[in-house]
């Protein structure tokens, strides 16, 4: 039956009237070398996958979304800002909605961080310039958009799942690659042919080159510096 704990006892519903004390019951089971913890694991289930013949199952369910992002550019410095944000995501059926929407708007920055700003830079010699936080640059609170609309998916409970919810951590991080293709048309904008190259992460000194043609230079000191 039930085991239930109260003012520091413990009893069982098949006999109430026997009352011991918890701390009684911890000291010898640890005495008799009892375990008081329990361990398990999630198995997925219907998945599988044949690697030799490329086919099978190896994912449960997928996680979609989609987002249009707006931003503006400046030419002559290479700044760009972040003005609004519109995503629709897959959540399932959402087992707390405001921690699925802090999951997304975290996934989302850390990935316009990944597509925009946190560059890795090395010299000739191999080391690497960009080790701290003057030249590793993340997202911070400033870099969030001034309007940020999240949206999710309705009637979208998935079969099998814990009260038909999805994982929301790691899905949106792909939806900043909105942020980098907006740059992308921003600089288009100007009245520039062709293909526009813009590298990642599309920082001042990638989106500076990208809007006058200047080809990427491998030396770092001019990449930081152009």
């Amino acid at each position: 039956g039930a085991l239930h704990f109260e003012g520091g006892d413990i009893w069982a519903d098949k006999d109430p009237g026997l009352r011991l004390k918890f701390t009684d019951v911890i000291k010898e089971a640890y005495l008799a070398r009892v375990s008081l913890a329990a361990y398990g694991y999630y198995r997925t289930p219907e998945i599988y996958y044949d690697r030799a013949a490329g086919r099978g199952k190896p994912f449960y369910y997928f996680a979609c979304g989609s987002a249009v992002s707006e931003v503006e550019v400046d030419l002559f410095t290479g700044q760009s800002k972040l003005l609004r944000v519109d995503i629709l995501h897959d959540v399932g059926s959402s087992l707390n909605p405001e921690i699925d929407r802090g999951q997304i708007e975290g996934g989302f920055l850390q990935g316009m961080g990944w597509l925009t700003s946190e560059e890795l830079l090395w010299n000739n010699e191999g080391h690497l310039l960009s080790h701290g936080a003057s030249t590793y640059e993340i997202p911070t609170i400033g870099d969030m958009p001034q309007d940020f609309r999240i949206e999710f998916l309705p009637n979208a409970a998935q079969e099998g799942t814990v009260r038909g919810s999805k994982a929301v951590g790691e899905p949106p991080l792909m939806l900043a690659i909105s942020v980098r293709e907006a740059i992308r048309d921003a600089i288009a904008s100007t009245g520039l042919k062709g293909e526009i190259p813009l590298s990642s992460p599309a920082t001042c000194e990638a989106i500076y080159r990208a809007a006058h043609l200047m080809p990427e230079s491998a030396d770092a000191a001019t990449r930081l510096f152009v």
